[in-house]
């Protein structure tokens, strides 16, 4: 089946004019579909669910039903009390009524409203920018803090865990391919030195939870600046977008994720690392927007442990990228050899700059 046959399946006025591939995102295939009827237009986001890292996309659209319902209501609530109109996406059924549709392969499909009149950037342009980041990504875990976490299911066990990908890093590493890599590049073996003398710290916010110093809640699990939706005409935030992630788990994954993303003006993709590191600037930013929102149901240890949030965030996905290097670049996208190494080394760049810059970010902490 064609995307556009599959868009078809879909409970969306009109007939399918084009299906447009939007080629964003390191996990799902995405579209932009665009219907007509003799007197209007839909556009909406057509995805292929990557079922080969969302091993039950059931449960996928379950949390992303259960979630985006319970948002959606709260938003109405509160909407006359606003000043902005939030939104999130909706998830829209097939003819038969269900929240995905599958094709003759066994592929999971879904589609989403789009937000309209709103654009997602790949790198923060400005601080206000970033304020707006901080202050859409406060909001939705706010509007979400009350939601029944157990009535969320984890749709990616051990994501945003870090032991748990250092754990399987030490695997892959004792791999004769792995081994290959290392002793093929001087980088991978620095890369590798960088992790080996840090893996202590990989535990800080789990130890945190086992000692019930921090609490499971419902998170948005990949709060990236490309997720985070800027309304074109009043050039404030108005929505966060891509909701797979949606799950239990520690609001510091979100809060560090936030940062690592914004606040490193170069963006993950770039190749030159003396272009990466940490911009205070945009950080305290994030952050002023962000506290603005979150204030209210932080606990004290929430706050305590934000700086290991901010630094353990891009050394998670450091460990995540090189090990997908070492093992053959088998879960993410990749452009060109070594690509998976060459983000690892960002990562880590942006690492040193945060650690380099812990006596400004802490205070920054402080009075924001």
């Amino acid at each position: 089946m064609t995307p556009e046959s599959i868009a078809a399946e879909f409970e969306v006025p009109g007939q399918v004019v084009t299906v447009l591939n939007i080629d964003t995102g390191n996990v799902n295939d995405t579209y932009r579909v665009i219907t007509r009827t003799s007197f209007s237009e839909t556009q909406f986001v057509l995805q292929r669910i990557n079922h080969h890292v969302f091993k039950d996309p059931v449960l996928v659209m379950s949390n992303m039903r259960a979630i985006t319902d319970y948002a959606h209501e709260r938003l109405d609530e509160r909407a006359s009390d606003s000043n902005r109109i939030w939104q999130l996406p909706l998830v829209l059924r097939t003819h038969d009524g269900k929240d995905y549709f599958v094709d003759q392969k066994g592929n999971y499909w879904r589609a989403l409203s789009m937000i309209s009149s709103a654009t997602s950037h790949e790198q923060v342009l400005n601080v206000e920018h970033a304020y707006e980041a901080g202050y859409v990504l406060g909001h939705f875990q706010k509007t979400i803090a009350d939601f029944p976490v157990d009535q969320l299911g984890d749709t990616l066990p051990g994501f945003h865990v870090t032991p748990s990908y250092l754990a399987q890093h030490d695997a892959v590493v004792e791999t004769e391919y792995a081994q290959d890599r290392l002793k093929a590049s001087s980088e991978a073996r620095r890369v590798e030195a960088y992790i080996r003398e840090r893996r202590e710290f990989a535990s800080v916010l789990e130890d945190a939870k086992e000692r019930g110093e921090l609490n499971i809640r419902p998170i948005h699990g990949d709060p990236k600046i490309t997720n985070i939706m800027i309304d074109d005409i009043t050039g404030k935030g108005t929505a966060i977008i891509d909701l797979d992630t949606v799950k239990p788990g520690l609001i510091h994954y979100d809060i560090g994720d936030s940062v690592r993303s914004s606040c490193n003006p170069a963006g993950e993709e770039v190749k030159d690392l003396r272009d990466v590191f940490i911009d205070l600037d945009s950080f305290e930013a994030l952050m002023k927007g962000y506290q603005k929102q979150a204030r209210d149901f932080l606990t004290e240890a929430d706050q305590h442990y934000m700086y290991d949030a901010i630094r353990l965030l891009p050394f998670e996905l450091l460990i995540r990228f090189f090990s997908d290097y070492l093992a053959g670049d088998v879960y993410f996208k990749t452009n060109y050899e070594a690509h998976n190494l060459n983000r690892a080394r960002v990562q880590m760049k942006l690492c040193e700059s945060i650690e380099a810059r812990e006596a400004m970010i802490r205070r920054i902490l402080e009075r924001v």
